[in-house]
Formats: C-alpha cells, sequence, structure tokens
C-alpha cells in the first residue's frame, strides 16, 4: 500500500496576504529611498559649503548646491555654522515624514556636520 503524502504550498489567501505584505513593503521603501538620496545631496553640499570663510559664504555656497541638487529639505539658513580653531565647522539637522495611512507616518531623522 502506497501512502498519500499531503500537499503543500501556499493557499490563494496565503499568496494575497504575502502579496500585500511584499506591495506595502515596496511602496514605503520607494518613498524612502528618495529621502536618502537627498539626506546625502545634503552631506555633499555641506562639505563643498565648509570651504567657505564667512558664514554667509558658507550659507551662499550651501544655497547654490542645494538649488543644483533640488535639495528642498533643509537651506542654508538652518545650518548651524562655527569655527573650531580656524576650520569651519558646520552641523545640521532635518526630519522627513512619509505618510503611510490614517494617522501614521514614518519619521526620518537625518543629521550630520562637515566633520566627517
Amino acid at each position: 500500500m502506497q501512502l498519500q503524502r499531503r500537499q503543500r504550498g501556499l493557499t490563494f489567501i496565503g499568496l494575497l496576504f504575502v502579496g500585500a505584505i511584499v506591495a506595502f513593503s515596496g511602496v514605503i521603501v520607494a518613498q524612502i529611498i528618495p529621502t536618502y538620496l537627498e539626506y546625502i545631496s545634503v552631506d555633499k553640499a555641506v562639505k563643498k559649503a565648509a570651504t567657505g570663510t564667512t558664514v554667509a559664504e558658507v550659507r551662499a555656497t550651501f544655497d547654490k548646491a542645494a538649488q543644483i541638487d533640488d535639495i528642498r529639505s533643509i537651506a542654508g539658513k538652518d545650518l548651524d555654522v562655527g569655527k573650531q580653531g580656524d576650520k569651519v565647522i558646520i552641523r545640521y539637522s532635518y526630519t522627513r515624514e512619509i505618510h503611510i495611512g490614517g494617522p501614521a507616518y514614518i519619521v526620518m531623522k537625518y543629521q550630520g556636520d562637515s566633520n566627517r
């Protein structure tokens, strides 16, 4: 006598559930990636602006780089510019909110400085 083997696999309802989770995760990741790419652009612009010698020059250099790289989350006026010895140090921090649905948001907090 042959033993019957149980079928294994994913049911249709299970497939829909897994598909919904994958789709939801994909949408969230697709919204997070642009904010991270903007953060990289901000960091690059801050390092470029750190070559300035005065606060006004640093902010103007950052604003020019922000206009080129389409940075909208932070402006030159939001930078914390100081000196450490003879070196210009720029610190920045900002948040980005990603709406998930209803009252739910993902809050991305970005910060950095020109020293890194």
